[in-house]
């Protein structure tokens, strides 16, 4: 979609989701922002040593940007904290990265969706004081799907309103829901006490929070559509011990 006429938005809260350079001294930013959505902007002469921008322009930092456009890539005029960073190391930080990832694959340029907004502001800040990461990406995640249209049906037998039944085995078949098998066999079969543990959240119980990064590892990846996200290869290859942990203990987040 290109634009047709020129706009100047002033003092917009957003967050940086990606940076890269841009010729000598500038870099293109994918921001998402609160009331205009995800969107690209030329920050010319941010990446100079004399740029008044330079300390700002980073990931996890609420923002609040100014910018002008009248194609689909704007250009920043300006952009000042709005509060503290959001500081995290190790799983949290790989966790962040991820979420941002999910965000520029999965949100169109140019559609405010506030409440994604308000739930990114969550995430992030869950994220930088949490004992338990994963627990709270997979509570993001499905929220997350909801927003987008993408809802996890976890309660309802498949194509019908029969609730689960707890003693049963289901394969979650996707944009289908759980379907009932007989042996609790398959990549994507789970007892019907375990999906519904994961519907209410309760990650505390040892058996839900597993089942669920299965299980939402796997929605998420067929919502893609093969696309790989290089925040979960960085964190394979921490586990396998190929790289360095982001300056801090790395768990089983993802």
């Amino acid at each position: 979609m290109e634009m047709s006429f020129q706009q100047r938005i002033q003092q917009q809260p957003g967050f940086i989701l990606h940076h890269r350079p841009f010729r000598e001294s500038s870099q293109i930013l994918d921001i998402v922002t609160r009331d205009h959505g995800k969107i690209a902007v030329v920050a010319r002469g941010s990446r100079g040593s004399k740029s008044r921008l330079a300390g700002v322009l980073r990931p996890f930092l609420p923002l609040r940007v100014s910018w002008v456009a009248k194609t689909d890539l704007g250009t920043l005029t300006g952009a000042e904290a709005a509060g503290p960073p959001a500081g995290m190391t190790g799983d949290a930080l790989l966790s962040a990265y991820y979420v941002n990832e999910l965000l520029l694959h999965f949100l169109h340029r140019f559609d405010p969706q506030p409440e994604i907004f308000a739930l990114y502001e969550e995430i992030i800040n869950a994220l930088a004081r949490t004992s338990n990461v994963a627990a709270s990406l997979r509570s993001f995640e499905l929220r997350f799907l909801s927003l987008l249209g993408y809802a996890v049906n976890l309660a309802q037998v498949s194509g019908s309103d029969q609730p689960l039944d707890p003693q049963g085995n289901y394969e979650y078949r996707m944009e289908h829901g759980p379907v009932a098998v007989e042996r609790a066999e398959g990549a994507l079969v789970f007892p019907g006490s375990v999906l519904l543990a994961i519907a209410e959240q309760r990650f505390e119980e040892p058996e839900v929070l597993p089942a669920a990064n299965r299980l939402l590892r796997e929605i998420i990846a067929f919502h893609l559509g093969g696309k790989e996200l290089k925040s979960r290869k960085v964190l394979m290859e921490v586990r396998r011990g190929r790289i360095a942990p982001l300056n801090g203990r790395t768990t089983d987040s993802d």
